[in-house]
């Protein structure tokens, strides 16, 4: 699934439908039309019986945002709560990049952003990108996909792998507008609050299934995207409770990068967000109260299995594409490879396949997701992903897993207040590197300092630690084709402006202060 440019050169892709320098469409001409295409067939597990699969996302969904996890005294997720009773929390997943479209595409491909290219929310799909849900089809499976696409294109036109389509463009909306969704390729007007609606198919596909056939369902609500907006019977819900802001929303935490700093002041800053003025409070509150109906919808789908007697031997996986940050170092919002930014809720339950009540603490990610879906069909994943199964770690949290993953995430023009970001997460530590800006990278022990607020890298002594750690990051980089930075072409706006009477320029950080020597 990589490409043949030299990979210590730049990866030159067009925005959008507008490509650039480089054409994946010309490409793909130019490798001759002798080359076979790759097989959809895989290789069945040994007496695996195949599970019906019903795979539910969420957007911006944080991993502690969850009621059980206690982040806040307030926030209900009675659903989400006993999944996790009745399942495995895993409690250390993380996305690969903390940004829609990418994110999507690694769960459906297995494969980190830098292989499957689709390295921004503007970036197309490159042709013959595969998606797990085609091996199922393959393989005799039902598939459908409702809800938010949002991948390679604003479009929301039916995509490879699935029998039944419910979708909408872009974003979509909360409240019904002109553009509607588009069921099978048929324009349809939405009738109603779109969690609801979605859940409303769901059930509607479910129920229309003879049992002859196992099925996989991708239910991706647009929930909890913003601008929130609750279904309106939750409106206002959580007016009354308190808000605990994070303590590192404060300015001038010591070893804090400069452009972290300089964000603040910013549109995904807590001192100018999206260019206007924000509470922090407020917002997470409406973000509770959003995320409610998907909680009622996912008790709904699980009362109708339970009722059809498919409960137990269906495998629910529930996740967020990437987490979201509330005023932690001072910032909103996604992209960084801060822990509330890359982390994100998984809980998966399958009484069939696995017990219940275990919490796994080894890190997994979301490239995990293909080869675990495959694994629950029975069949055994196809070599190029980069993912592994993690249906071992729900039956044994002690069970063999990997050390270590990548985190990246490429520079956005339309977002210039991010660096290109390069990370390295270990059970213990996370190193951070960033590319073309003049600045300090980061070094967090998570064990001692779980909130990041200790820059290792600030101080002298630990430089035999970032050297190892930024070897294993470069090691990642080479095997699996990662050393091209993504360049795009200018399209859209920019979200560039500061506000004049804000915070002004963050100085250096005092370790690159050193007196001239004389010549």
């Amino acid at each position: 699934m990589t490409d043949k440019i030299d990979r210590r050169g730049v990866l030159l892709a067009g925005s959008g439908g507008a490509f650039g320098l480089y054409s994946w469409a010309a490409a793909a001409q130019g490798a001759g039309k002798a080359a076979a295409a790759p097989t959809l067939r895989l290789k069945r597990k040994a007496a695996a019986k195949p599970k019906n699969i019903l795979v539910v996302l969420t957007d911006d969904h944080r991993y502690d945002a969850l009621g059980f996890m206690k982040a806040q005294n307030f926030g209900d997720t009675p659903t989400l709560d006993r999944l996790a009773r009745e399942g495995t929390h895993f409690r250390n997943a993380f996305v690969t990049t903390a940004l829609c479209s990418p994110s999507r595409a690694s769960i459906f491909t297995g494969l980190y952003a830098h292989q499957h290219k689709v390295v921004d929310n503007n970036h197309p799909i490159p042709p013959g990108l595969i998606f797990y849900p085609q091996y199922l089809q393959q393989a005799g499976y039902d598939t459908a996909f409702i809800g938010k696409w949002h991948m390679g294109s604003e479009g929301d036109d039916p995509q490879p792998g699935f029998d039944h389509w419910v979708s909408f463009k872009g974003q979509g909306t909360y409240m019904p507008s002109a553009n509607g969704l588009n069921v099978d390729g048929r324009k349809v007007p939405q009738k109603g609050y779109i969690t609801d609606e979605l859940t409303d198919y769901a059930i509607d596909w479910i129920e229309k299934r003879d049992g002859k056939r196992p099925w996989m369902m991708h239910l991706a609500h647009k929930a909890v995207h913003a601008e929130f907006m609750p279904a309106p019977r939750h409106v206002g819900r959580y007016d009354k409770e308190t808000f605990r802001y994070p303590e590192n929303m404060k300015p001038g935490v010591p070893g804090r990068p400069m452009w972290v700093e300089n964000q603040r002041n910013s549109w995904h800053g807590v001192d100018y967000a999206y260019h206007g003025t924000l509470d922090i409070a407020d917002y997470y509150k409406r973000y509770m109260e959003t995320l409610l109906a998907v909680d009622e919808g996912l008790a709904r789908i699980m009362d109708l299995l339970e009722k059809r007697g498919e409960l137990d031997d269906t495998l629910i996986l529930y996740l967020g594409d990437n987490g979201f940050m509330f005023g932690e170092h001072g910032l909103i919002d996604k992209r960084t490879a801060y822990e509330e930014s890359m982390r994100i809720p998984m809980i998966a339950r399958c009484p069939s396949l696995f017990p219940a009540g275990s919490t796994v603490e080894a890190v997994v990610a979301n490239i995990d997701i293909a080869p675990t879906m495959l694994a629950a069909a029975g069949l055994e994943a196809p070599d190029h992903m980069a993912g592994s199964d993690f249906l071992p770690l729900a039956r044994d949290p002690k069970a063999p897993w990997r050390n270590e993953f990548l985190y990246e995430y490429y520079w956005e023009r339309n977002f210039p207040q991010t660096p290109t970001v390069h990370a390295l997460r270990e059970d213990r530590y996370k190193y951070i590197h960033f590319h073309g800006i003049w600045d300090l990278d980061e070094l967090y022990d998570l064990a001692a300092d779980p909130h990041e607020n200790n820059n290792l890298l600030a101080q002298p002594g630990h430089e035999d630690l970032a050297q190892r750690l930024s070897g294993n990051l470069f090691r990642i980089l080479e095997q699996t084709d990662g050393m091209q930075i993504p360049l795009s072409a200018d399209s859209g706006g920019r979200n560039e402006l500061r506000n004049a009477k804000g915070e002004g320029q963050a100085p250096f950080p005092p370790s690159f202060f050193r007196p001239a020597q004389r010549q």
